[in-house]
């Protein structure tokens, strides 16, 4: 008993210290001419736990042996934590020669250390919970032995149902574009031993069936001590919307790129048409009505018109094709675009849209381009007819509504559904691709083109489809600031009188130049021509104070390596501030052709223009 290096206290049964070793000595700090005799509980714990001790001693006292852990109190007031093993020896039937021994073993450090490693492990999960991605951790059998908060949202399974489940049944992956299940994590990082990343694609199916873009790694948990692998801890995240956001912009730069070579080729393109369709104008006044070719330059003219609705639809997705806005309500635009289209078919169109629909700052001829192209596209869907619904909606949250995060937050929402055949899944992804198409007679450029507009208009637009179940594209605008309705006001009534004057032609296209000649001299104007701004200036100041000055300027808007007519008519206007000017160009969207009088331009016509319509510009300005 001396030799022990454990406690070793013999108590009688008023708990009197009869018996105390040299390792009591040690650990305790007393000498056994300190404690022999005295009471065990007055000495070695504090006030406070004298009532809990006397009830242990109580359930101790008489019993052949007993386990107990509790503090006791050093000489100097540091507290001990002793593991006590308690035996009971007995004298015979006389009460007061009984003892109980108790052996105790300092775990003062095991203890701490314990506590340690337990607060340690509280602050891991604590940490583990509160982090936004999802974490599951399993042991090298590959099964669950705890999950986050957010693992527990995106699977679908809570940590309690969850636990002892192999990973494969609570965290269920495929590629989301084959359907094909994806590989094991736990499987592979066990066998390489290595961090790894999940594969690209992936998608998380939920215990509902939801299913969610993630990423990203699995790793391996190693022991510190040995660096033996105890299992495998899992981190994704949810990156759906993140997805949507890097799609939509990458269609927006590819649509941008396709625009700047689109942009180039309709302005070239217009000058091309406005020399056709006005030689064909020119030819038909010099025939009489009854003349055979009459019929085929008025086809012709019809041709080259057609022509310039497919180079417009260019121009509307290039950096010319800026949508002008107007503060206004969309409703009667989307009613009179979808009649229009719908006007002689079998589909019955419906409408569900609220009379107190937000206004929107829009472009109304883009934006009816957009409800003509979508409901085009439903009424081909259904050549056996059908029916489409044309719903609008206001919507106060955008965030809520569609999860994205946007500038603005009141939107409208326009939705158009068919019950048409559907779009195949393979093709969701392509359908705003420029000159994408599944129509044998397609131009694959009206989506594109509706997806420019919706973009340049800070809207978005989304598509829902399956093949059998029909059709539908959702559109989402930024309602106006100011919800104050403007009236678009009376259409200029072009005067009955033909007046007579001094025309100025700048263009660069010398044929533009010798038709505008032609056309202006047939109602009898004198034609003067430049071929740039700066020519243009020169003519106009040499003419000014004659006896014949320039009554009105025809200025093409871009001059290739020039001065275009947006620079020379400011030089114009300070020679003389009553100088009336006519805009023209291929470029029919660029905001100076709508804007014309901000720029001090009387008049705009965009090319490619016919006779009748140059004609009546002229006489306007010219009052």
């Amino acid at each position: 008993m001396e030799n022990a290096k454990a406690i070793i206290v013999g108590l009688d049964k008023d708990h009197i210290i009869r018996i105390f070793n040299r390792g009591a000595e040690q650990i305790t700090g007393y000498t056994k001419e300190e404690v022999i005799g005295k009471d065990w509980f007055k000495i070695f714990f504090p006030k406070e736990m004298l009532d809990e001790m006397n009830k242990v001693w109580k359930d101790s006292w008489g019993v052949k042996s007993h386990s107990y852990i509790n503090p006791i109190l050093s000489k100097t007031g540091e507290e001990k934590i002793v593991s006590w093993q308690m035996t009971g020896i007995y004298d015979g039937d006389d009460v007061s020669k009984h003892l109980l021994l108790s052996i105790g073993e300092d775990i003062t450090d095991r203890k701490q250390a314990e506590e340690q490693l337990q607060n340690e492990r509280e602050k891991l999960f604590v940490t583990l919970r509160s982090i936004g991605d999802g974490v599951i951790t399993t042991d090298t059998d590959g099964r669950v032995t705890f999950m986050n908060g957010i693992a527990e949202e995106l699977t679908g399974w809570s940590q309690g149902e969850a636990a002892g489940r192999p990973l494969s049944e609570v965290f269920h992956i495929i590629n989301e574009k084959t359907g094909v299940p994806g590989e094991n994590p736990v499987t592979k990082v066990l066998k390489i031993g290595k961090i790894i990343g999940l594969a690209n694609h992936t998608a998380l199916i939920a215990r509902d069936g939801t299913q969610r873009s993630i990423a990203d790694s699995a790793a391996p948990i190693h022991s510190s001590a040995q660096g033996k692998i105890l299992g495998v801890v899992l981190v994704f995240r949810d990156v759906t919307d993140k997805k949507k956001r890097e799609e939509e912009l990458l269609k927006i730069k590819k649509l941008e790129s396709v625009g700047v070579l689109a942009g180039g080729i309709a302005h070239d393109f217009n000058n091309i048409l406005t020399a056709i369709l006005g030689n064909i104008s020119l030819a038909d006044m010099y025939i009489e009505k009854e003349n055979k070719a009459h019929l085929r330059l008025k086809e012709a003219e019809k041709a080259s018109l057609r022509a310039k609705d497919l180079t417009q639809q260019l121009l509307t997705f290039s950096k010319g094709g800026d949508p002008v806005r107007e503060t206004t309500s969309i409703t009667q635009v989307i009613t009179d675009s979808a009649d229009f289209v719908l006007h002689g078919s079998n589909v019955l169109c419906r409408y569900a849209i609220p009379e107190d629909l937000w206004l929107v700052d829009i472009d109304t001829g883009q934006m009816s381009q957009v409800i003509q192209n979508l409901v085009i596209n439903a009424r081909h869907a259904m050549p056996e007819g059908g029916e489409i619904n044309i719903s609008g909606e206001n919507i106060a949250d955008i965030t809520k509504e569609t999860g994205l995060s946007l500038p603005e937050e009141k939107y409208i929402k326009i939705t158009i559904a068919d019950t048409g055949g559907g779009i195949p899944e393979k093709y969701l992804d392509k359908i705003f691709d420029p000159y994408f198409s599944t129509k044998q007679q397609g131009s694959g450029l009206g989506l594109a083109v509706t997806h420019s507009i919706i973009n340049k208009h800070d809207g978005h637009i989304f598509v829902r489809s399956k093949s059998g179940e029909g059709t539908t594209f959702i559109i989402y605008l930024p309602a106006a600031a100011e919800q104050i309705s403007r009236d678009a006001g009376a259409e200029a009534q072009a005067p009955e009188k033909t007046a007579r004057g001094t025309i100025l032609v700048m263009d660069d296209e010398e044929m533009i130049q010798n038709l505008a000649k032609a056309m202006l001299s047939r109602f009898g104007h004198e034609v003067l021509q430049a071929k740039d701004g700066r020519e243009a200036i020169v003519i106009f100041q040499e003419h000014q104070g004659s006896d014949n000055p320039v009554d009105v300027i025809i200025m093409d808007l871009t001059i290739p390596g020039g001065m275009g007519g947006k620079e020379a008519i400011k030089e114009i206007l300070k020679i003389d501030p009553e100088a009336k000017a006519i805009v023209s160009s291929g470029y029919a969207n660029d905001p100076v052709m709508a804007n014309y009088r901000q720029y001090g331009f009387k008049a705009s016509i965009g090319k490619p223009f016919k006779m009748a319509q140059l004609k009546e510009t002229i006489d306007a300005v010219l009052g």
